[in-house]
């Protein structure tokens, strides 16, 4: 299959590489010319979870150069989701699929906003990475993978798609005809995990470690869930239990919302605890812990040191 990831950092370039070694045809677009140059000129090096692969991948800095792809996987920063796709139109045939793999509410809808709803799939991972420097990326946990057809049909592409993923290394893959779940699930476990780890400065396993965290982590669960209550959307699983299993799986791994401000870069807290906040809002929701949540994360990145 001919892949294009388009947002070659932490989570892209894991997928990217374990899909290239999978064998299929992947080139990885990134914005930073060092990640692209070294890949391009001695590999991509996938550390952590036992991997310790190297793997032969191409990179590149703009989507012309890759032409029409059969998948998209889309991997950038929610902010960016809408202006990244249009400018990388020329990756979408007629029997392309986009992907999403990302983080936050509202990928799905600039998406299809920008592709139209045909390509699009849904999809939601609790693997964690991190890119560690330049042409190196931690897989630093493990977990399951879910896609899902907006239409909630269970499709032969969709199928086909699962096991991609599956032979290359990401197992176990699930198909869901629930895409909403899917997003509000994936974002329940962001909600647990990422604000607290950016703001604390810790991995996601030791918020379990100390009972403030757990307890702010629980309550922005808890708020998070009943938001999506209101917009009709269940969980089969005990959403506290789940969010804690993920944070054991990923014990080791810094969140994306850390990495970010260990970088000093935006991060998607607006698409996160953010977007609860916003929902809740406007259904009459109490959501104090994600209000307070998103506000400090706002703040905090507005406020990086300029030394």
């Amino acid at each position: 299959m001919k892949i294009a990831v388009l947002g070659a950092g932490a989570l892209g370039s894991l997928f990217g590489g374990k899909l290239a070694r999978g064998g299929h045809e992947v080139t990885l677009i990134s914005t930073r010319a060092e990640h692209v140059e070294r890949i391009n000129r001695e590999g991509l090096y996938i550390d952590g979870l036992g991997d310790g692969l190297r793997v032969e991948v191409r990179a590149c800095l703009s989507a012309a150069e890759v032409g029409t792809a059969e998948l998209v996987l889309v991997c950038v920063k929610a902010p960016q989701t809408r202006a990244a796709m249009a400018g990388a139109l020329d990756l979408v045939g007629p029997e392309s699929m986009v992907l999403t793999l990302q983080n936050g509410l509202g990928n799905v809808e600039n998406l299809v906003e920008t592709v139209g709803p045909g390509p699009v799939i849904a999809g939601a991972t609790s693997h964690g990475a991190s890119l560690e420097k330049p042409g190196r990326v931690c897989h630093a946990g493990a977990g399951a993978t879910a896609l899902g057809e907006l239409s909630g049909r269970l499709t032969g592409r969709l199928r086909g798609l699962g096991r991609v993923f599956e032979e290359s290394g990401f197992a176990p893959v699930s198909l869901s005809d629930n895409v909403q779940g899917l997003i509000w699930k994936k974002l329940v476990i962001n909600v647990a995990i990422n604000a607290i780890t950016a703001l604390v400065r810790i991995r996601n396993g030791q918020i379990l470690n100390f009972p403030e965290t757990e307890e702010i982590s629980r309550l922005a669960v808890l708020e998070a869930v009943e938001v999506a209550r209101r917009k009709g959307v269940a969980f089969a699983e005990d959403p506290v239990e789940f969010t804690r299993q993920v944070a054991r799986q990923t014990g080791a791994n810094r969140s994306s919302m850390l990495q970010d401000v260990l970088r000093q870069r935006s991060t998607e807290i607006e698409f996160i605890n953010g977007a609860v906040a916003r929902e809740g809002e406007a259904l009459g929701v109490p959501v104090p812990v994600n209000k307070v949540l998103a506000g400090l994360l706002s703040v905090y990145q507005r406020t990086y040191p300029k030394d």
